[in-house]
């Protein structure tokens, strides 16, 4: 008997890449599988409805179960969509991977509206949309694991994703209220860094010069297990960072204890002669790495 025997996961973007992988262990590990994707180009401009029922005939091949879904999560309609093909299928959700984006890479200066305003809808919006009805199913019925797709580009920084950086940094932030929200409903949340060589990041100089076994959406998949099974316990709020090539890492927002202004008031000199006390230096042994 697998680990996850008796649940439901809705994952969306799981045509291919690293939903695909997610899609196909968790699928092993005995959990019924809702596979959603919307198909064609990483940039989102078509569809192409074979790519979800692949995966499916895959992991019914295989032995387990699962149903494809189509929907476009960037609407309310297509979030509804995938949550009731969950409920009427299988009887439940007990498990939800925001997974599916899109990539419109420009260098900010030459950001269009259009680019920012998909890339957002998409991933941002995307994760409300598929979110709302299995938070508030999940709220009614003892609880779930909700895992939301973040990025590096977002918590850190990456050249030319503005629009995607800034999609992927307000995921975080909903990962953070999901998680004081839903804590008494026993609704846990995780938030997901991935490193892995998708078509989503084939032409990314850091991951083109890496081994490709070493960036296979295989190697993100085991941590995605722990997420969401009773392996992790009771955690919530949680940032993993992981990559077949770095491993798994807690990622977070460190405050430094600061500099506290007499009551008599301050000057911006002032914050120069405490800059010490209120900045990371770079070699602080708990300044961010970047990479």
């Amino acid at each position: 008997m697998g680990i996850l025997e008796g649940k439901v996961a809705i994952i969306t973007g799981a045509g291919g890449g690293l939903g695909a992988a997610y899609a196909r262990l968790l699928a092993s590990e005995g959990a019924a599988v809702v596979v959603n994707d919307l198909g064609g180009p990483r940039d989102g401009s078509a569809s192409d409805v074979s790519m979800a029922q692949t995966v499916v005939d895959e992991i019914t091949a295989a032995g387990g179960r699962a149903v494809a879904n189509c929907s476009d999560i960037s609407t309310m309609e297509g979030g509804q969509s995938v949550f009731e093909d969950a409920i009427a299928n299988f009887g439940a959700a007990n498990i939800l991977i925001n997974n599916a984006g899109i990539l419109r890479d420009k260098s900010f200066a030459k950001m269009t509206e259009e680019n920012w305003d998909i890339c957002v809808k998409v991933h941002l919006k995307g994760t409300f949309c598929a979110t709302l009805p299995v938070y508030n199913w999940m709220k009614e019925n003892g609880g779930g694991v909700i895992v939301n797709t973040s990025s590096t580009s977002g918590l850190i920084g990456n050249f030319g994703q503005s629009n995607y950086g800034s999609a992927k940094g307000g995921i975080w932030g909903l990962s953070n209220v999901l998680t004081v929200e839903g804590r008494k409903y026993g609704i846990r949340i995780w938030t997901l860094a991935p490193g892995a060589l998708t078509r989503m990041t084939e032409d990314v100089p850091r991951y083109k010069a890496a081994p490709e076994k070493a960036l296979s959406p295989e190697g993100i998949a085991p941590a995605v297990l722990y997420m969401v099974s009773d392996l992790s316990g009771e955690q919530t709020g949680k940032t993993l960072g992981v990559s077949g090539a770095r491993g798994v890492r807690e990622l977070k927002m460190m405050e430094m204890e600061g500099w506290n202004p007499p009551g008599d008031g301050w000057t911006a000199q002032d914050m120069l002669t405490h800059a010490d006390e209120i900045f990371f230096e770079e070699d602080h042994p708990l300044a961010a790495r970047r990479f």
